[in-house]
């Protein structure tokens, strides 16, 4: 792999060639399947991860990819892999039905099992974020310009994300014993993430399961390169490489001593 400066410019790359491919989905008339249960799926999220896959491959041959629309017999290869790309070609793709415009294309490369780097692209509002914990995080404007992000330093009271489709009552439960002063609903696990990321929230909690590890490992790499906090049951960090695949417990908060107050709110419950 090349230096991290020169990766995640073809991570952002890659991301905006995606987002103008679901913006041309997202502009006409589209057909909804469903995987399993109500877990919708659309052309854009299949063709979107065709496209992206493709990219990665070309850019960063023999680095394995881990993508949600790909076959699952794939998901595999992180487990050896000293790096892995986990791809989430539509994240959000219950919003991305709705047409309420909360939905990104994310891509995240781990190292040794810990989120490296990451790109959250979000295709209707064109906001784009970038960054990893080796390096500074940034948005990056349309005049291609970077603004670094940096968290909020709320320690109590804080201002709290939920799933707009997962929040559960332990959620809000939660939320209840913290004090949360506002809580929101927003779609896409990685929109609430870099809103964290970026202050315009201080925590995203959710109760119970929270997604997979392609809705992780991008969003966290720009969390940690913000210097706010993202951990899984207990506040620890996903393992990209032989954890499950599901994520669950997940807390994205501002601040350390934000997340200690959440993991012990968690073990009353």
């Amino acid at each position: 792999m090349t230096d991290d400066a020169r990766a995640l410019d073809e991570m952002i790359r890659v991301a905006l060639a995606g987002c103008d491919l679901v913006r041309r989905h997202y502009a006409g008339e589209f057909r909804v399947e469903y995987k399993v249960g109500d877990d919708p799926v659309t052309a854009a999220d299949r063709e979107t991860n065709e496209l992206v896959c493709r990219q990665l491959e070309r850019a960063f041959p023999g680095v394995p990819i881990v993508a949600e629309e790909s076959d699952a017999s794939t998901f595999g290869v992180r487990r050896d892999a000293a790096e892995c790309f986990f791809v989430d070609p539509l994240d959000g793709t219950r919003e991305f039905v709705a047409r309420n415009g909360e939905f990104a294309v994310m891509i995240g490369l781990a190292r040794r099992g810990r989120a490296a780097l990451g790109v959250v692209a979000a295709p209707e509002t064109g906001r784009t974020f970038a960054g990893g914990p080796g390096v500074s995080s940034f948005e990056l404007a349309r005049d291609g310009s970077r603004r670094r992000i940096a968290p909020s330093a709320v320690k109590a009271a804080p201002h709290a994300l939920v799933s707009r489709s997962r929040a559960t009552p332990e959620t809000h439960a939660l939320l209840a014993k913290l004090g949360a002063t506002r809580i929101e609903k927003m779609g896409s696990a990685g929109l609430k993430a870099v809103a964290v990321a970026c202050g315009e929230a201080d925590l995203w909690v959710q109760c119970g399961p929270a997604g997979m590890v392609w809705d992780g490992c991008g969003p966290e790499a720009i969390v940690l390169g913000a210097g706010a906090r993202y951990g899984e049951r207990g506040g620890a960090p996903p393992d990209y490489a032989d954890g499950p695949l599901d994520l669950a417990d997940l807390v994205v908060a501002s601040t350390a001593p934000l997340v200690d107050a959440v993991v012990a709110a968690m073990k009353l419950q």
